[in-house]
């Protein structure tokens, strides 16, 4: 069994492996998981090699949290052998990057992770607050957790990545150790490429979620609520539908086209059933087997041509 790579995250000195355990499915956002289904994927995606776990108590409402530390808790695996990250910041009833607040809502994931620290502690989606309080109040928090010992390291997520620069070029250096984007490096949409050399030169490590852009990127197609324009989800189905007749799957594709830019520590996939961790590290495993299917890929980047890098506007979504 070929095991997945670890990648430096940063100047963090964690290596995180190049699939991560997007946890937000565990708080039944897509549907319902029995503990038992939750328990059973985060045991298999341990046993391929995944060792990064991301969540926050704004998936399902606190859910994705609970049943996270439950199945870790129930595996009884050594503390120092996964890397957790959390969020901060966004809860179902709303935004609030106040210092009050985001130190006890992290003294609440604690609780609810069963865990005394967390290695990545991020403030959540900081399109939607003021971004001088992330800077001036969010984040000096964050460094009383963290020399407090109750966290590693800090991050920030977002979906524009002009947030990204905004802050870190006003913190100290060294102050935000990682970011994590979502929907800006898949097959349709690469514009956090050109955001890497900057990122490197600030010693930030990079997370890439959504490497299937929400569900654009599936035979499925993406949910009801999602808020790409008609043009691009008509050129994701188009694309969708020519890997199906050619016998390839476009899911399958966009992991290994995210997975194989090294520069981005982890792609961090939603996952909620043991299937689901197997098709992801069996796409890593196929990548660095075989290598990227670089006549599908092309072909598929040629139908979605007139919709690249067509990005969204930061909206409430239902997760």
């Amino acid at each position: 069994m070929t095991t997945l790579d670890l990648r430096p995250l940063g100047n963090t000195g964690l290596k995180l492996s190049s699939v991560g355990f997007g946890a937000s499915p565990l708080g039944n956002v897509f549907g319902p998981v029995s503990d038992h289904d939750a328990i059973a994927s985060v045991r298999e995606a341990l046993r391929l090699g995944i060792n990064f776990f991301d969540t926050s108590p704004y998936y399902g409402g606190t859910l994705s949290e609970k049943v996270l530390g439950k199945a870790l808790k129930a595996l009884g695996v050594p503390r120092n052998e996964y890397i957790v990250s959390t969020k901060c910041g966004r809860y179902a009833e709303g935004f609030d990057f106040s210092a009050e607040r985001v130190t006890k809502s992290f003294d609440e994931s604690l609780e609810r992770l069963q865990l005394d620290y967390v290695d990545i502690l991020q403030c959540h989606d900081i399109e939607f607050g003021s971004l001088d309080q992330i800077v001036n109040e969010t984040i000096p928090a964050l460094q009383k957790l963290k020399e407090a010992g109750k966290i590693r390291f800090i991050g920030i997520t977002g979906l524009p990545l002009g947030v990204f620069t905004y802050v870190l070029d006003r913190v100290p250096p060294g102050t935000v150790d990682v970011i994590l984007s979502y929907c800006h490096y898949s097959i349709n949409d690469s514009t956090l490429e050109d955001l890497l050399p900057y990122l490197k030169s600030k010693g930030v490590g990079v997370i890439s979620a959504s490497p299937l852009a929400m569900g654009l990127l599936t035979e499925s197609g993406p949910p009801e609520w999602h808020p790409a324009s008609p043009e691009l989800k008509a050129a994701c189905q188009a694309a969708a539908a020519h890997c199906e007749e050619k016998g390839r799957n476009i899911s399958k594709l966009a992991m290994q086209y995210s997975l194989s830019n090294k520069d981005i520590s982890s792609i961090l996939a939603g996952m909620n059933s043991v299937k689901q961790v197997e098709e992801n590290v069996a796409a890593a495993n196929d990548l660095a087997t075989f290598g990227k299917d670089e006549k599908t890929v092309s072909e598929i980047e040629e139908i979605l041509k007139p919709v690249k890098n067509q990005t969204w506007l930061s909206g409430i979504q239902q997760i």
